[in-house]
This record gives C-alpha cells, sequence and structure tokens, in this order.
C-alpha cells in the first residue's frame, strides 16, 4: 500500500503545474457554481457533459460553448448519475433509486433506498462494463454505517460495508480490478473484480492519505479522497477534497502527476471531450469561509483541462429488461 506524503498549498491562480510535465492550463467550463458539484460524466452519444449539485438538489447537462448550463430541479439529495443504455438517466438520490429523461419529462421512482433515509443517502456510484449500477452512500452522522449496493434484478444488494463515506469508484481498463475510497479514513481500497458474476473479492488496501491533525492548518493538508476516474493506461485519477489537488496513480499505487487546482474542494474527474483527453473536474463551496470564497472565485464550477492520455468513455447503465 502507497502512502503519500502530505502537499502544500497551492496557488489560486487559474494555471497549474504537473509534477514532471509542463504547466497545465485550468480554466472554467461554467461559471454557473454548484454548491457541491459531483457525478460528472461525458455523454458519448450527445457530446455533452452531466453533473449534479447534491444540496441544491439540481442536474445540470453542458455543451461546450455554453455559457450557463442546462439546469432540472430533483426532489431530493441526489448522490450519482449514470446514461442509460435505453436513454435517459438513472440518478440515485436519497429516496431512492430514479430513471430520468430530461428531455421528455420523463422521472420515475425504480425503487425505493436500501437504507434509513433519515440517516444517510446515496453517493458516490457508476456502472461496469455489463451496465450493473454500484452505488455508495455516506452516513449523515459520519459514522462507519455506510456500504456499497450493487443494483441487479430489480434490487439493491450489500457488496461492502463498514465505511464512513463511499467514495472513489473506477475499474481498471482491463475489468478486472475495481476500486473503492472512504473518504474519511482517507484510504483507497483494490478488488479483484469478477467482470461476468459481478463479484469481489477480498479488500486490500492501495493508498493511505494522511489525516489532518487537529489545528492542522489547511495549508499543509494534502485532503482527502473523493472521486475518482481511469485513464487508458490503467492510471487511477483521484480528487483530494480541501487538498487543491488531483493525484494520478499507477496501478501499484506510485503517484506519477499532481496537479494543482485553484480551489480548495475539488470533488471528482471525469474525463470527456472528442478524444477524451479533457479532464472536467467538479467542485464544491458549500460551507466554505467567506475569505476562501473571495480568494477563490471558482469554487463551485466546472474546471476543465488538457492531458496527453485519454480516459475511459463512461458505461452505460442497463436495466434488467434491457438486456
Amino acid at each position: 500500500m502507497s502512502t503519500p506524503n502530505a502537499s502544500s498549498s497551492a496557488p489560486a491562480t487559474g494555471s497549474a503545474s504537473a509534477s514532471g510535465a509542463t504547466p497545465v492550463q485550468i480554466e472554467p467550463a461554467s461559471l454557473t457554481p454548484a454548491l457541491l458539484g459531483e457525478s460528472p460524466f461525458w455523454h458519448p452519444r450527445e457530446q455533452r457533459l452531466y453533473y449534479l449539485d447534491i444540496p441544491g438538489h439540481a442536474l445540470f447537462r453542458w455543451s461546450e460553448g455554453d455559457v450557463t448550463p442546462e439546469r432540472w430541479d430533483l426532489n431530493s439529495e441526489p448522490g450519482c448519475i449514470a446514461p442509460l443504455a435505453s436513454g435517459g438517466l438513472l440518478v440515485a438520490q436519497r429516496n431512492g433509486l430514479w430513471r430520468m429523461d430530461p428531455d421528455r419529462g420523463e422521472y420515475v421512482q425504480l425503487a425505493p433506498p436500501p437504507y434509513d433515509a433519515s440517516k444517510r443517502r446515496f453517493n458516490d456510484g457508476k456502472a461496469d462494463a455489463l451496465g450493473r449500477l454500484w452505488v455508495g452512500t455516506i452516513d449523515d452522522a459520519r459514522q462507519p454505517e455506510s456500504a456499497l449496493y450493487c443494483f441487479r434484478n430489480g434490487r439493491f444488494e450489500v457488496m461492502q460495508d463498514g465505511i464512513t463515506s463511499s467514495n472513489g469508484l473506477a475499474w481498471s481498463p482491463d475489468g478486472t480490478t475495481m476500486y473503492w475510497a472512504d473518504t474519511k479514513a482517507h484510504e483507497v481500497y483494490q478488488f479483484d473484480f469478477d467482470q461476468k458474476a459481478g463479484t469481489l473479492g477480498e479488500r486490500r488496501p492501495f493508498l493511505k492519505f494522511p489525516v489532518r491533525a487537529e489545528g492542522q492548518p489547511l495549508s499543509s493538508y494534502g485532503g482527502r479522497p473523493d472521486g475518482a476516474a481511469m485513464d487508458v493506461e490503467g492510471c487511477y485519477w483521484i480528487a483530494m477534497m480541501e487538498g487543491q489537488q488531483l493525484h494520478r496513480f499507477s496501478p501499484e499505487g506510485e503517484c506519477l502527476q499532481t496537479i494543482d487546482l485553484p480551489v480548495r474542494c475539488a470533488t471528482m474527474p471525469a474525463f470527456g471531450g472528442p478524444d477524451l483527453r479533457t479532464i472536467f473536474v467538479t467542485t464544491a463551496r458549500e460551507k466554505r469561509s467567506p475569505e476562501e470564497l473571495a480568494a477563490q472565485p471558482l469554487a463551485g464550477c466546472v474546471l476543465k483541462f488538457r492531458v496527453p492520455v485519454a480516459g475511459l468513455p463512461v458505461q452505460y447503465a442497463r436495466l434488467d429488461t434491457e438486456g
């Protein structure tokens, strides 16, 4: 298991340096901020970016050149979204799993939540290569009572439990390894993944980040692992909440690249654009100090920058009736 060092503060600028690489020019995809942006994905058919605002109860869709993204209100806190192979979206919300087609006005519940919705909600989630939706939860009291579920045969199955904040889902390019994180524990795990059966091997440690000490200033805190994405070389990109950075790790856990960001709270990267070589990063501004927001006006906006190695495309979710 790799244990990265805590990193120093990053400059609040519109560009950033990548370790061992030329500077990366970062710019906002949209200047419309979310309170807590999450779950971005690039839709291959539409060539548009979808993402959420969790406390804002909103779905956004952005097209290249848009000044303001399209927005749809949701009836509960969303945790994640995934495109459906048959069209529309799956939306995992605090109050269950929903099918939504914003263009047709469809918004129907498919399943109730498999937990006490007064105590926790859905969080990070993605579909695997066969279209099964994997989605974890986050405990409101930040206790280790959250779980990772797989939705199949019309119901949720518990696949892992005993964590606080489920995040960091990703699969290796060959589909044989799954990655999963517990944000509060500052840990990322790996599992052997049986793609045909949709089952997991034993949980093993992959990365562990230093926990913020009591009284430690944010300027010396490296952050905690949030959302993730995978590139075609099998490298794992992870957003560091409150760390103001993205890291790129090899399958062996070596940090190959660090991107400093102009905002403190990155939540999740996603590869997009026609060549999947643009990284979009959702960010947060909820509960940040007035001083921090004044110094970081892009907080809550979706950021984007170009990279030399393409990412994996999003996987389509499939309901049992879709085959």
